[in-house]
């Protein structure tokens, strides 16, 4: 199982950006599709965005099309996430994941490392 440790995160005006990165450890971290998921307090983890293993193909959930942008390093075993526009309700706990099933939009693990915190400011 490929350890993967999120960071990146921080405080940014609401309009703001921030680049989370998503590192991992293990030789099988290019074999496999990862993805970004983000919990608010109150609410269910949700799907925001996936990259397939060699980056070909990338998934975003319809709240943030067009504002964030997924990508990847396999010689650096590193998935990022940009994010930009950022708006209150963007505000969360971020986590990655190796993900799978329809647009590789569910987590395949169900250990989840600490996250990274997103706060966004009014």
């Amino acid at each position: 199982q490929v350890q993967l440790v999120e960071s990146g995160g921080g405080l940014v005006q609401s309009g703001g950006s921030l680049r989370l990165s998503c590192a991992a450890s293990g030789r099988t971290f290019s074999s496999a599709a990862t993805g970004w998921f983000r919990q608010a307090p109150g609410k269910e983890r949700e799907f925001i965005t996936a990259i397939t293993k060699g980056g070909g193909s990338t998934y975003y959930a319809d709240s943030v099309k067009g504002r964030f942008t997924i990508s990847r390093d396999n010689a650096k075993n590193t998935v990022y996430l940009q994010m930009n526009s950022l708006k209150p309700e963007d505000a969360a706990v971020c986590y990655c994941n190796t993900v799978c099933g329809s647009s590789y939009s569910y987590p395949l693990f169900d250990s989840w490392g600490q996250g990274t915190q997103v706060t966004v400011s009014t």
